[in-house]
């Protein structure tokens, strides 16, 4: 029933929706969630005639109090956790099908089922690296909200914002690597704008992989 449900525009709907309710959650600070009025309070406090002058520091803007309870406790590991139990359920399903198939001898299924395991591996693989690279500015995160006297060393705030900048640039290379579909479109549109080259199709990708 994929071809059915998922729908272009549907998918289409789902994407306009993720990127809208980014942007939202990305400009909640703007909307008044963060330290502005603190730091006033302080600059007054320490000196009432002076003009307030704001550090225009990560920490000192933006409020942790946002980035761990709104950002990370709702937005970041509610669905990390849920997207890690689907791929956990997928996984299952697909080796349930593949030890159906091999006992009963069928080629064909058996190969369908394994590209599925494959593109599946892939996405998983997308998600531990995108695990891998946030956790560790959430976790620091916390540990400046939680922990005030704790001192972070900078090294490893600078690793953490570099891991998590860097993450963009992880998902092209491991879909180029593990899907032939998405390396063809990579190679296509590296030769037509980067090369100056026509892009031709090869006769091989007019065929549709299967779950694909």
């Amino acid at each position: 029933r994929y071809k059915s449900v998922v729908t272009p525009r549907r998918a289409a709907v789902a994407i306009a929706c993720c990127w809208i309710v980014s942007f939202l959650v990305g400009l909640t600070p703007m909307f008044g969630w963060n330290n502005l009025s603190k730091v006033r309070r302080t600059q007054e406090l320490n000196a009432s005639h002076t003009d307030v002058v704001i550090t225009c520091q990560f920490e000192t803007v933006i409020s942790m109090e946002y980035m761990v309870y709104f950002n990370f406790f709702v937005w970041v590991l509610p669905p990390l956790l849920l997207m890690l139990l689907i791929y956990l359920e997928v996984f299952n399903l697909i080796r349930k099908q593949l030890n159906k198939k091999v006992s009963s001898s069928s080629n064909d299924p058996q190969k369908y089922y394994g590209k599925e395991l494959k593109i599946a591996k892939s996405l998983a693989l997308v998600l531990f690296l995108f695990a891998l690279s946030w956790l560790p500015l959430h976790v620091l995160n916390c540990i400046t909200l939680f922990c005030p006297s704790c001192e972070t060393p900078p090294i490893l705030t600078y690793i953490a914002i570099f891991l998590t900048h860097g993450n963009s640039a992880m998902n092209p290379i491991v879909y180029a690597f593990r899907i032939k579909k998405f390396r063809t479109a990579f190679l296509q549109i590296w030769h037509q704008y980067f090369c100056c080259k026509s892009a031709k199709t090869p006769p091989s990708t007019t065929t549709a992989e299967p779950g694909t």
